[in-house]
């Protein structure tokens, strides 16, 4: 079939060029140029046009009856401000659309060329730009002072009894953390992000984590550094220059006599030799002892090998490694005036994965960061974005008004499930980062809340990998923590 239908365009493409042929050769042999242009052929494209602007009507109102659905009815309360907001956009759009297309059709097929007629030419008009700078101002200010208002009742403060819920993200993966009994977020901060703390949550345990992965780093990368083979080799190098020299500067013994007259002179300066060779039998030992390290270092299995710009880069991610454990260090040395929150409140968060739960009629405060770059936190169904910037949290309020279970009934699909996205293009896998949003009655949310695990840097606990995480996130991992 699609065969059949490649086979028919391709028929009409080249009918429609031996046409054009046929109509040129027709004008040649007339004796006719090309650009003459009757009065009869003027006035049919006039009605042509008239004819089009009936087609491109009747096409475009049934496009808008069969797909001009915004897909979902809204499933928060804000959202049907949104779909008013964007009905009334719409509506200025429309009737700009038909009053513009109109216009233009009309007098395509009105004012077509005639020969015993002349266009009026004006080159200025103050009252038709008064009109078209006038009348778009006054529209333009209307929606702008519309959607300032919708905007500022969807992100104004929230309830004191509203559900506070922070959803987290990171290449290409989102989490989301619950408050707790106290109602209150424990402090986060991303020094302190490791495999077992992703959110970097500050608490003592996680601290005494943070700072045993970061030594560990720290460890392999003065080892690597420490076993390159170059270095090593140049070190050797010059260790041993620097002991040949010294033995041929001790091998020129001064055999002079004295006279007698220098006798008390000569032990004065014997005494001075006694020490200069003593220091210098210490020095000695102590470049044997660093030959025989290193030797014994360029034998062992930790050797490596590394271009110029591969050491440098080694150096330099050891100083970041280094700077790195000073913030953590600073972190837990810091006297944060005997609040709770900054050592305790962190451990009854609630961190999950995969899906997270809302009650049906209670407002949430979202709280949005993201670890790495910019990404945009999109419900579409309950008409939510809003953006995730590294290092600012965003806010965003909404209450849900339909259950999971009732959407399914009013969309008459069982397999329906509303979806949190990333509407931000940050990345190869943008396109999969995505969590599944479960809307519950409140016995439902409170049973299924009761079922999460506080959050405690536990030994041995890995942290739970969503089905959307791919294997870019051990390397984003480690470039956020630097």
């Amino acid at each position: 079939m699609k065969l059949l239908i490649l086979l028919v365009v391709v028929l009409g493409l080249v009918a429609a060029v031996q046409l054009s042929k046929v109509y040129q050769l027709s004008i040649s042999l007339r004796g006719k140029r090309e650009e003459d242009i009757s009065e009869a052929d003027n006035r049919m494209n006039g009605g042509a046009w008239l004819a089009f602007m009936v087609v491109f009507y009747a096409s475009f109102i049934w496009l808008l009856v069969r797909y001009g659905s915004y897909g979902t009815p809204p499933a928060s309360e804000h959202g049907l401000v949104v779909d008013q907001l964007m009905n009334f956009n719409m509506a200025i759009i429309f009737v700009v659309f038909f009053i513009v297309n109109t216009l233009l059709f009309w007098f395509s097929a009105k004012y077509y060329y005639r020969a015993d007629r002349k266009a009026r030419f004006f080159a200025h008009d103050n009252k038709l730009e008064l009109v078209w700078t006038v009348i778009p101002s006054v529209v333009l200010a209307v929606i702008i002072a519309y959607g300032l208002r919708t905007w500022n009742q969807m992100t104004g403060p929230a309830a004191d009894d509203a559900l506070r819920v922070e959803l987290y993200s990171k290449q290409f993966d989102w989490t989301a953390r619950y408050a707790g009994n106290d109602g209150e977020f424990g402090l986060a901060n991303y020094n302190l992000i490791t495999p077992l703390n992703a959110l970097g949550i500050v608490t003592e345990d996680g601290i005494e984590s943070a700072l045993e992965e970061i030594e560990g780093k720290i460890i392999k990368v003065e080892n690597e550094i420490a076993y390159e083979k170059g270095h090593l080799l140049a070190e050797r190098e010059a260790l041993m220059a620097q002991l040949d020299e010294g033995h041929g500067h001790h091998g020129h013994a001064d055999h002079a006599e004295h006279s007698d007259e220098d006798h008390g002179h000569a032990d004065h300066e014997d005494h001075g030799h006694a020490d200069a060779d003593h220091a210098g039998g210490e020095l000695k030992a102590v470049i044997e002892s660093r030959i025989h390290e290193i030797e014994g270092m360029l034998e062992s299995d930790q050797l490596t090998i590394l271009t110029d710009a591969a050491y440098e880069a080694k150096e330099d991610k050891l100083y970041r490694l280094q700077r790195h454990r000073q913030r953590i260090q600073e972190i837990r040395e810091f006297n944060f005036e005997g609040e709770m929150s900054a050592w305790e409140v962190g451990m009854d968060d609630q961190i999950v994965k995969g899906e997270f739960h809302l009650p049906v009629g209670r407002e949430v405060e979202f709280v949005f960061r993201s670890r790495d770059v910019i990404h945009s936190a999109y419900m579409p169904q309950f008409r939510a974005q809003m953006n995730t910037v590294p290092g600012v949290p965003t806010r965003f309020k909404m209450t849900p008004t339909i259950t999971t279970d009732s959407m399914r009934t009013v969309l008459e699909d069982p397999d329906f499930d509303y979806v949190l996205l990333c509407n931000k293009v940050c990345g190869a896998s943008h396109f999969n980062m995505q969590m599944k949003l479960v809307i519950d009655t409140k016995e439902e949310f409170e049973a299924w809340l009761s079922e999460q695990d506080e959050f405690l840097v536990k030994d041995g606990v890995e942290e739970p990998e969503s089905e959307q995480a791919t294997n870019t996130d051990e390397s984003t991992n480690v470039t956020a923590s630097l």
